[in-house]
């Protein structure tokens, strides 16, 4: 069975100010989410999830969904915030669903098999691809720990001249396996030319230009979806009355990792990472999607 694409595309992007995942950024009007179809229909994924919110379902279906429908089977799954497992209840004032972990759960019921999970604003490029589908598609010995696997980026490549950016900053052993995951607030190029963050700590620290990232593209096999529900019901008893809490994919691999469930491989690309977090990004994905087609590596018209 080919393995299946998650798409997180309830967000609206509250920095960038608008639905980035409709914004043109190719020759002819492609999205982001146009090449990353592309990039996984050609990788050999044979199903796509667009996980979205139902306030703009069907603007969703007509100005997105329907772009793919003719070449790759296309399903939706809504992020609900009501969405909850069984004796939970959504506490008075939230309004936020419960972040990127709670996204995937709300697919539980399409997902069939190995899957990939990417952001619908990200461009990861062909490799990233390639990469995440030759793990999914490799045999798996999962008697006594699952086997997933994260795509990393240099840190390097994936800062924004505009502002700071989020990252979580990965450490991984001598068998290229990840150890963890340490997120980093307001990363950016200060004054002085070395990159520094904020890490959850509050402490301003220097970070390794090289340090692999995780840019929320991971690849799982099925049995995620039944750890992900004890993770994520473990997660409400814990924090499920906090107003503003959210339970995200890393924090899960985390604690799958910690308590040995599972392992994650950080698997390498020579792909080139870039995404609209500010509005003057879209500047800088625009001409690297045109250098892209130069290269030859995409077509001017994708088909």
């Amino acid at each position: 069975m080919k393995p299946t694409l998650l798409v997180l595309a309830a967000g609206m992007g509250s920095r960038y100010g608008g639905l980035k995942q409709m914004d043109p950024m190719g020759p002819n009007g492609e999205t982001v989410l146009d090449y990353s179809v592309y990039d996984a229909i050609r990788a050999g994924f044979g199903r796509v999830v667009f996980i979205i919110r139902e306030d703009f379902a069907e603007a969703f279906r007509q100005g997105v969904g329907s772009r793919f429908a003719d070449v790759i089977e296309v399903d939706y799954a809504f992020q609900k915030l009501d969405d909850l497992p069984a004796g939970f209840t959504v506490p008075e004032g939230r309004v936020k669903p419960w972040g990127t972990a709670h996204a995937i759960r709300a697919a539980r019921h399409l997902v069939k098999g190995s899957f990939a999970v990417i952001n619908a604003d990200d461009f990861y490029g062909c490799d990233a691809y390639l990469r995440a589908a030759e793990f999914l598609n490799a045999p798996h010995d999962e008697h006594a720990i699952a086997h997933y696997a994260m795509i990393g980026y240099p840190l390097i490549n994936t800062l924004s001249d505009h502002g700071d950016v989020n990252r979580g900053i990965c450490t991984r052993d001598a068998e290229g396996l990840l150890t963890s995951v340490e997120e980093y607030v307001k990363i950016e190029r200060d004054a002085d030319g070395v990159v520094r963050g904020n890490a959850l700590d509050g402490i301003r620290k220097t970070v390794c230009e090289e340090s692999p990232v995780s840019m929320n593209f991971w690849a799982f096999t099925q049995c995620f979806i039944d750890h992900l529900e004890r993770e994520f019901t473990a997660f409400l008893k814990n924090f499920g009355n906090v107003e503003k809490s959210e339970n995200y994919i890393p924090t899960v691999v985390d604690a799958l990792i910690r308590s040995g469930l599972a392992d994650c491989a950080v698997l390498d690309t020579t792909s080139h990472w870039f995404g609209v977090t500010y509005p003057d990004d879209k500047q800088h994905v625009v001409a690297s999607i045109r250098k892209l087609i130069e290269t030859g590596e995409y077509p001017a018209t994708l088909s």
